[in-house]
């Protein structure tokens, strides 16, 4: 399993109706630092979606960054991604594991449950997302994720733990003290004046943790 790659900014791409933009502003979170990228798409259709896919995994291989595909193994494997993320409905992940390979990374939305974490872990996942941590503008009905859950999973799991929910710079920092190795965003990121500063200030903030 590959969790050498997954520590740092997690860009999870935010609904455009404008491909470009959408391209433009992952481009400028890359530039940023960010090296993971989910491509999450509610809203296009099939075939906006697998242009868009393609798009994005020729863009993330020229920053030398890994690409993610939202709910969709079929997509992933179309475009040849680095792997996929699941919720607790879009799939089984020992199937999705095994589909996959041991080289392609799996992640698994476990929302508030340590117990969903262990299961997700115990079936090859690479990493767990707990959320929301905070409020989140996407998701504004789902359960809060505690900081409580990252310490366990540190010490408890081999899978590495992602932080997803209304998620901003200022209330990052907590995250990663408790064990964050990712931190999933969407709004605080995609919504900045200059995306690139805004990446940029995230990877800092695991630099500075490290240090």
């Amino acid at each position: 399993m590959a969790t050498n790659k997954l520590r740092g900014l997690y860009a999870i791409t935010p609904d455009r109706a404008d491909g470009a933009r959408l391209l433009a502003d992952v481009e400028a979170a890359l530039a940023g630092g960010c090296r993971l990228v989910q491509y999450r798409d509610k809203l296009s259709t099939m075939p906006e979606q697998v242009a868009r896919a393609q798009a994005l995994r020729e863009l993330t291989r020229r920053f030398a960054a890994t690409l993610l595909i939202n709910d969709d193994l079929a997509l992933a494997a179309l475009v040849q991604a680095d792997g996929v993320h699941l919720g607790k409905d879009d799939g089984n992940l020992v199937v999705a594991r095994a589909i996959l390979g041991p080289d392609k990374i799996l992640g698994a939305s476990c929302y508030a449950d340590f117990s969903a974490a262990e299961a997700a872990s115990r079936a090859g996942a690479d990493y767990v997302a707990f959320g929301a941590v905070y409020p989140s503008p996407t998701k504004p009905q789902a359960a809060n994720a505690t900081t409580d859950l990252f310490v366990r999973a540190k010490a408890e799991l081999p899978a590495a733990t992602c932080a997803i929910g209304g998620i901003t710079l200022d209330n990052a920092p907590p995250l990663i003290v408790a064990g964050a190795d990712l931190l999933a965003v969407i709004t605080d990121l995609f919504s900045a004046p200059d995306i690139t500063a805004r990446a940029a200030a995230y990877q800092r903030l695991f630099e500075e943790a490290h240090s």
